[in-house]
């Protein structure tokens, strides 16, 4: 007998970064394979762990997201997971794809990451044909590097000439345009970011390790992470001096700006963000603390490993 399954369509819908969520794709830890070889790593930080013999062990992970994962239930936040792949690390589900407005696209990252993609599957097979969007080969993209919010979408990006050299580069300028042709009445305001192969502390591996806005009208920053300063001031004039929390250079290595909203007054963040979480109490905002520093030894963190589907 063959069992035929009925999904209802997923009705798509992210306008920003904090609204009132109410469904996400939330990464796994399951079966995350064994520790990579360094030339295998795609970022300085994780080679520095492995160097170290301090990388993050499977158990760990497991339960800093399953931590995660319970704060959504108490909020009633509809949560999917991926498939899970044996022996592969797919934590991060905000490289794969994201959603603007009614809209999922589907990141072109690294090569050998694309069977991650795949594990999602189920989902994008539950979005309206019209409203899943496949960028052209040339157009790198992945979504920390994708911010929406409201009539912008912010993108890190990095167009020197040597970015075929950095394994830390994972957003082109051809996506930044593709983007512009895809939203034509939004502004996608670019950012130019630091970028390195070797060096955690000097490397903005995409924009959410260096920015992200909260509230309704506040953000995180540091600005090490972006090469040029007038785009770095253009955020400060834009959300107000007085409305930014500046992290430090070790702050931005442990992950500080990688928080996630599940609302304009709720955030979940890392318990050791002592600075930041006490700022974030004295500007009105619940916190929900979690254990998640076995993961940010990937550089990604709470953004990182999360994909909104719907929002208010």
């Amino acid at each position: 007998m063959k069992l035929f399954y009925i999904y209802a369509m997923l009705q798509l819908n992210i306008k920003n970064e904090t609204s009132r969520l109410r469904a996400v794709i939330l990464g796994t830890a399951k079966s995350n394979g064994p520790i990579p070889n360094i030339e295998d790593c795609y970022d300085p930080k994780s080679i520095q762990h492995i160097k170290a013999g301090t990388y993050p062990k499977e158990e760990a992970m497991i339960a800093e997201m399953e931590a995660v994962a319970a704060v959504f239930k108490k909020y009633d936040v509809q949560v999917f997971r991926p498939d899970v792949i044996e022996n592969c690390n797919q934590i991060f589900s905000r490289d794969i794809a994201f959603v603007i407005d009614d809209k999922i696209i589907r990141a072109n990252i690294l090569p050998n990451r694309e069977k991650e993609i795949e594990a999602i599957n189920y989902l994008w097979n539950q979005v309206d044909v019209k409203n899943r969007i496949i960028l052209p080969e040339e157009c790198h993209a992945e979504g920390g590097d994708v911010m929406p919010w409201n009539d912008y979408i912010f993108v890190g990006t990095y167009s020197g000439e040597d970015y075929s050299d950095y394994i830390t580069a994972r957003t082109n300028m051809d996506a930044v345009i593709a983007l512009q042709e895809l939203f034509p009445n939004k502004t996608v305001k670019a950012f130019e970011l630091r970028k390195s192969n070797t060096d955690p502390k000097e490397n903005a591996l995409h924009l959410d390790c260096c920015f992200q806005p909260i509230g309704k009208n506040k953000a995180i920053l540091h600005k090490n992470g972006f090469l040029i300063e007038h785009e770095y001031q253009w955020l400060v004039d834009f959300f107000g001096k007085e409305n930014i929390f500046e992290i430090t250079k070790e702050e931005m290595y442990n992950m500080n700006s990688n928080i996630f909203s599940i609302s304009e007054t709720v955030i979940i963040s890392e318990r050791s963000f002592t600075r930041l979480n006490n700022w974030l109490r004295e500007q009105g905002f619940t916190v929900e603390e979690v254990p998640y520093a076995e993961i940010a030894k990937q550089e990604g963190l709470l953004r990182c490993s999360t994909m909104p589907l719907i929002r208010d």
